[in-house]
């Protein structure tokens, strides 16, 4: 078939094909359609949209472009969990170890972050010697000795995603819930696993700015995983400030290693334990949440999930010492407080700021191939709904002389907003869906 015909028929409004959308995928994944075809139609999908059908067809083409990871000779569920992405969003590292601890096998497959957007395998890569790089037989042996394996995505899983992704980034075809839930969904599907559990972000610095549209998302993604035999439920939580008291890379170890030992943020805690119940139950390892709630809190309280952390770090050649020595982390040189102008209450301290601040620091990028400093990041001594006083410390810049200071110290002070009255911050949890 024709690629223009394709693009008309979607262009039109009408609905695609299976072997419409198999042709696509295919043509954008050999190069047998144009880049200016695949775009084009990735605009009409997002003007037009699509409906559960086509986008489920969509996820499972993309699957098909690659093969899929092969755990059945791993004993046990199979069971992972997806953020759509935040600010100080280290809960992978505190969950996983936790869910582990439980029972379960836990094959997590993470990303790179970009924008002002965090990622876990930058967070993991800065514990030094630790290598996300595993071969489809080291994720089975490591999950099936320690129950957990942290991993970045090979070349041959799911390649049409890695094709369809960079176009959409460079062509304004980002913001369509189909595409995007196409895209989240077709790796975690080709991990092989037999449940999911996700964690739909909505606020400032989320993708979803607005819980109706979360809502959407999560239903979506729900709607897929199940339609695939895997068992999905989502939880649309809060990103309207960072998540716990750390942004950026090391420091984000050190807090996610502190929550292990129960001294973490109450924020960070409280998901990470809420996301690993769920996945104990919607991977059958739990009968209800109050049960997986006193056994995810006992590996916490016992230091279970702590000891499965290391043994982690140590099987993919990290240094274990970080886990009982911070200071074999990298580091930075240079701190910089941002301090209250005013007495007040802290009303707001806007995520999206914050991230771009600890961007401009160099904990982020902006382009994949960029380079991080993973010493470098943003410590958050105030929330929201706190009183502060005149000159206390709010946030504090650490970098290593970042050229752009003054503009992460700008975007952090325009992040911060202080007022009279008390406000009201949302829960962390505001609702759930799924599975069906």
């Amino acid at each position: 078939m024709r690629a223009v015909d394709v693009i008309l028929k979607k262009r039109d409004g009408l609905a695609l094909t299976r072997p419409e959308i198999d042709a696509f995928v295919a043509g954008a994944t050999e190069g047998a359609w144009a880049d200016y075809q695949v775009s084009a139609l990735l605009m009409a999908i997002v003007w037009r949209g699509m409906t559960k059908e086509e986008t489920s067809w969509l996820t499972e083409s993309m699957v098909e472009s690659g093969t899929r990871l092969n755990l059945s000779d791993v004993p046990g569920v199979k069971v992972d969990k997806h953020s759509t992405g935040g600010v100080g969003d280290k809960t992978s590292l505190v969950l996983a170890p936790l869910a582990a601890a439980c029972g379960a096998r836990v094959p997590m497959m993470s990303g790179r972050g970009l924008g002002h957007t965090g990622g876990t395998l930058d967070k993991l890569e800065a514990i030094p010697g630790f290598r996300v790089g595993l071969s489809p037989e080291e994720i089975r042996s490591q999950l099936r000795d320690m129950g957990c394996a942290l991993f970045g995505q090979t070349s041959e899983i799911a390649p049409a995603d890695r094709k369809l992704y960079a176009l959409r980034d460079v062509t304004g075809t980002v913001e369509s819930i189909p595409l995007i839930s196409a895209s989240i969904m077709s790796k975690k599907i080709a991990e092989g696993i037999d449940a999911l559990v996700l964690d739909v972000k909505t606020g400032s610095g989320a993708f979803m700015k607005s819980e109706a549209d979360a809502r959407r998302l999560a239903e979506s993604l729900v709607d897929i995983g199940n339609r695939a035999d895997v068992r999905t439920e989502a939880l649309v939580t809060t990103m309207d400030a960072p998540l716990g008291r750390a942004v950026g890379n090391a420091i984000e170890v050190v807090e996610s290693i502190e929550t292990l030992k129960g001294r973490g943020p109450a924020d960070l805690q409280e998901l990470s334990v809420l996301l690993a119940a769920r996945m104990l139950v919607t991977g059958g390892l739990a009968p209800d949440e109050g049960e997986a709630l006193q056994r995810v809190r006992a590996s916490l309280d016992t230091g279970a999930a702590l000891e499965v952390f290391r043994r982690i770090v140590e099987r993919q050649g990290g240094n274990p010492r970080i886990v009982d020595d911070y200071d074999q982390l990298p580091t930075t040189t240079t701190r910089d407080a941002i301090r209250a102008e005013r007495a007040g209450y802290l009303q707001a301290l806007d995520a999206k700021l914050i991230g771009r601040a600890s961007l401009a620091l160099g904990a982020g990028r902006d382009t994949v191939d960029a380079t991080i400093d993973p010493g470098a990041g943003i410590r958050v001594h105030a929330i929201p709904g706190e009183w502060v006083d005149r000159g206390q410390i709010i946030v504090e810049l650490l970098h290593n002389h970042a050229p752009n200071i003054d503009g992460a110290r700008a975007l952090a002070e325009e992040a911060i907003e202080i007022g009279d009255g008390a406000p009201t911050v949302r829960p962390v949890l505001l609702e759930r869906v799924g599975p069906v």
